[in-house]
């Protein structure tokens, strides 16, 4: 093998290799957390749809960096990151996820917050939320999940939130109930990511 030919394929071996490592580590992504309050497992990939991952994207978009918007069609929500690129994530939505359009900001973040039904969850679906009233606290099978952003307008809460859940399946889905559900994971990367006061831009049809 002449020297010219074998440099170009060491070329082409490091350039795949460079690819390679550059793609999303899904397993790093979904790996157990242990150190958690609530300690969570690793979540199988198998449950989760390779394009529902969590991945750094291509993303052109007007909103300045750390703007977070959700494409509740779409059933994807993007950060922002700036220069072109967002990190994308599967979502779930439900009735709530449709009652809000336009812009809001994150009024306050929680770690493994507590639940409790709204009044029009109560009256939708009694037999099923009344029970739950009087709250519940967080943890593995609080509804909430991990971690929930509460958004706000004008200073007040819009009762709309994006937060963790506890049923996994429903992500990429259109459930009965909820707002803007992501895999725990995904919650906590994004938990981390955004701030207090950061703008949120929701995306209907």
């Amino acid at each position: 093998m002449s020297l010219t030919r074998r440099g170009l394929l060491l070329g082409m071996s490091g350039l795949l290799a460079g690819c390679a490592a550059s793609g999303p580590n899904h397993a790093a992504n979904y790996a157990a957390r242990p150190a958690e309050q609530f300690p969570l497992p690793a979540m199988p990939l198998e449950r989760i749809k390779p394009e529902l991952r969590r991945r750094e994207v291509a993303y052109e978009t007007r909103y300045e960096a750390g703007t977070i918007v959700i494409d509740t069609p779409a059933r994807r929500l993007y950060y922002v990151l700036g220069g072109g690129r967002a990190m994308r994530y599967g979502i779930g939505v439900g009735r709530e996820g449709y009652a809000l359009a336009g812009s809001a900001y994150i009024g306050r973040k929680a770690e493994w917050p507590s639940w409790t039904p709204t009044a029009n969850m109560i009256r939708r679906d009694p037999e099923r939320n009344l029970r739950y009233a009087g709250g519940v606290p967080g943890g593995l099978h609080n509804p909430l999940g991990a971690r929930a952003v509460y958004l706000y307008r004008n200073g007040h809460d819009t009762m709309f939130r994006i937060h963790g859940t506890n049923q996994p399946q429903t992500i990429g889905h259109a459930v009965s109930s909820g707002c803007i559900r992501m895999l725990n994971h995904d919650v906590i990367d994004l938990y981390e990511r955004a701030e207090v006061g950061g703008r949120v831009i929701v995306l209907q049809a």
